[in-house]
Formats: C-alpha cells, sequence, structure tokens
C-alpha cells in the first residue's frame, strides 16, 4: 500500500470527490482531504491510500492534472518530521531560574 500526496486542491473538494477522482485509477483505500481545526474549511490538501501498482498509475496519470483551474501536485507521501531534541523545558547555561 502507498500513500499518496495531493496538494493544491480546489477549497470545495470532499473526501467523496477526492476518492472518485483516484478511484477511475484503482482501487481506493482511503481518501482525506485535510481541513484546518480551526476553521473546519479545507487546507488545500489531502492523502489517498492505494495499493502500489495503482498508486504509481494514479501519480503518473494526475499529477499536473487541471481541476477547477488548478493543477494537481500529485506524489508519494513522505514521512512527516519529526521535531529533534533541543529546545523547550529544559534549563539553560547550568542556572536555575525560578
Amino acid at each position: 500500500m502507498k500513500k499518496i500526496y495531493v496538494g493544491n486542491l480546489p477549497w470545495s473538494t470532499t473526501d467523496a470527490d477526492l476518492r472518485e477522482l483516484f478511484a477511475a485509477h484503482g482501487n481506493v483505500l482511503s481518501a482525506t482531504v485535510i481541513n484546518d481545526r480551526e476553521t473546519g474549511r479545507s487546507r488545500g490538501f489531502g492523502f489517498v491510500e492505494m495499493e502500489n501498482a495503482d498508486a504509481d498509475k494514479a501519480i503518473a496519470e494526475l499529477n499536473g492534472h487541471d481541476i477547477g483551474g488548478r493543477a494537481l501536485r500529485v506524489n508519494e507521501a513522505q514521512e512527516r518530521q519529526r521535531p529533534s531534541g533541543g529546545g523547550g523545558g529544559g534549563r539553560s547555561g547550568g542556572r536555575d531560574r525560578w
């Protein structure tokens, strides 16, 4: 299974719209448009999960595809980078600052 990043979506795109778009290229396991936590509005991107062969085909076919006057950016999703070490919560310079 591959997770596909889909960027530059029209703001009106729903999960169902995204699923329908990718279903023409193979079996869609999941399709989710990412919404802002505070406003509930679309953030203009989403993720689709498909079997590997179907995903590769969909990426090739849909990258740059025009939807509502917007060229989609479609590629294999990358693992989110986790912040590493440093910052916050510790004492600095060996001095207590209470």
